[in-house]
């Protein structure tokens, strides 16, 4: 139902087709019996026609930084892939602002040369109070230095009505469909600041690998389809096992801010108490999603998960090759990896911790229980491919857990 166009969300009246947004025309996506890849692919070309102009511009020196303002999924994804991505910038410094905290704003723009900044209001809308005030602010910036409006204005929005009251041109205003959520929206428009920070090709293979997830969800069997999997892991460690929480820790620090992306996916989402039919469910749907990068959190809360009274499921990501080159610390990095999870798994004994000549008092004090459970993702390299394949994992995982629990995951 889902990728065929269905109103899967019901109490909005939509479908869910944020898929189509890195797809391709053969993939026939449609919505109510109408095709919408003619329509995606356009949007898509004009951006990354935009995107190109950008770049070119940068490369004349005429522009040097862009600055995204948007809150919500029209700022955490974005903000996410762009750290992500960090090793793969190749036009203008991209830049986030997204707090109604006029401390954010200031942080961001301060050292930053109006005539060499364009800005991307980002709100579907345009009426997203916490955005709109930023951008207003931005906007008296930009004309206080001196800058060209009409070039240096960017919006992502459908409402054109407002966008160019606010002064954005349409050449410059990039919409998509309600049938994409915003927490699941960076795949189109509201990725400008990714294409723009890595370049069309690297975009494109963003999507590529999310897009060869899609396939992978349609087409393989239950029992082999990885988000499928992790879902029933999901499930049975909340609702057999009764575990509440779950840890993120990517073993990666250009990957620092994924785990506040997925809180909003996953909590956003799945954070429902009334099934589909409206009544109060008697059993946990969205669990609490909460992590750090390795090996700062070692050093942080893994204590807690060690030898806490709290048994808390985590998933380990780590890459195989690292993107900087420096082999040492990264053998360091992944033998922490690889020695946490193994700990979690097997944890120590009274027997070993006397075997190892511990005074007998102290004993109780060096006791790991084991049998924490854990999840390894072991990725080549942190690539715009392999990211889009990550994230995408993440959103089919949540769909699925919002079928088995019965839920409305997209309103």
């Amino acid at each position: 139902d889902q990728f065929g166009g269905a109103a899967i969300n019901h109490t909005e009246g939509r479908a869910v087709m944020h898929m189509a947004l890195r797809g391709q025309a053969a993939d026939g996506y449609d919505v109510a019996g109408h095709a919408v890849m003619p329509g995606v692919l356009e949007v898509r070309g004009r951006m990354l026609e935009f995107v190109d102009q950008v770049h070119q511009a940068h490369d004349l020196g005429r522009v040097t930084d862009v600055v995204n303002i948007g809150i919500g999924g029209s700022d955490l994804g974005p903000a996410m892939a762009c750290k992500a991505l960090r090793r793969f910038h190749k036009g203008p410094r991209t830049h986030f602002v997204s707090n109604v905290d006029g401390a954010h704003i200031e942080a961001v723009l301060e050292g930053l040369d109006p005539a060499t900044t364009y800005v991307v209001v980002v709100s579907k809308t345009f009426t997203t109070q916490e955005t709109m005030a930023n951008a207003a602010i931005a906007k008296a910036w930009l004309e206080a230095g001196g800058a060209t409006l009409s070039e240096q204005l960017v919006a992502v929005s459908t409402n054109l009505e407002a966008t160019q009251a606010f002064g954005v041109l349409p050449a410059q205003t990039f919409g998509f469909e309600n049938w994409v959520g915003g927490r699941y929206s960076m795949w189109g428009p509201v990725g400008l600041c990714i294409a723009v920070a890595v370049g069309r090709s690297n975009f494109e293979l963003f999507l590529e690998g999310a897009r060869e997830v899609d396939t992978h969800v349609r087409h393989t069997a239950l029992r082999d389809n990885v988000p499928v999997m992790l879902a029933l892991l999901g499930h049975w460690n909340q609702n057999v096992m009764g575990w509440r929480s779950h840890a993120v820790i990517p073993y990666a620090e250009d990957l620092s801010r994924l785990p506040a992306y997925l809180q909003q996916g996953i909590m956003e989402s799945n954070g429902k108490s009334v099934d589909r039919e409206g009544n109060a469910v008697d059993y946990q749907t969205g669990n609490l999603i909460w992590g750090e990068p390795g090996t700062n959190s070692q050093h942080a809360f893994f204590q807690l998960i060690h030898q806490g009274t709290k048994l808390i499921p985590a998933h380990f990501i780590g890459f195989k090759t690292p993107l900087h080159g420096k082999q040492d610390p990264h053998d360091k990095l992944m033998a922490n990896f690889f020695a946490q999870t193994e700990a979690l798994m097997k944890g120590k004994s009274e027997e070993v911790v006397r075997s190892e000549g511990v005074e007998e008092s102290l004993v109780p004090f060096k006791v790991f229980t084991g049998n924490k459970p854990t999840t390894t993702l072991l990725i080549e390299k942190l690539t715009p491919a392999s990211l889009g394949k990550l994230v995408a994992m993440y959103e089919h995982k949540i769909f699925v857990e919002g079928i088995l629990w019965n839920i409305y995951s997209y309103d």
